[in-house]
């Protein structure tokens, strides 16, 4: 039996829930991960988008990826915490914050991407490997 994986914005304005299997976890160095986190790198898991129920309005806001990809990066109007990404070239797929979760401390990443992107004051953690390419 699959757990329920809960989480929402620091308003309570948006919650969201998925029983979905957690496709990959992992820690983003780039840009576009530290301008929505306000961080060094976003740490994020990946569920089926058709699995992922929203209560509430996700905002999006539409820009380009390091892989030039077009990315949207999700937050709630009302308090502005970033929750979701996903991006064209996996539309099968939404990527949720883990800092979101009711639960953080449960998240585990398994991978690193864009990690030559990574900030002086904030490199990888060197435990876990590199992103499958």
């Amino acid at each position: 039996m699959t757990e329920t994986i809960q989480g929402g914005c620091a308003c309570g304005a948006v919650k969201y829930q998925t029983r979905a299997e957690i496709e990959f976890s992992f820690n983003c160095h780039c840009r576009k991960c530290q301008r929505a986190t306000g961080g060094g790198h976003s740490s994020a898991f990946a569920v089926p988008a058709v699995e992922f129920e929203v209560s509430g309005i996700i905002k999006e806001y539409a820009s380009s990826s390091d892989n030039g990809a077009i990315t949207y990066a999700g937050f709630c109007p009302e308090c502005g915490s970033p929750l979701t990404s996903r991006t064209e070239r996996f539309p099968e797929r939404i990527y949720v914050h883990a800092a979101t979760l009711d639960e953080p401390s449960k998240f585990r990443p398994t991978f690193v991407v864009f990690a030559e992107g990574a900030q002086p004051w904030d490199l990888p953690n060197d435990r876990l490997a590199d992103a499958p390419r």
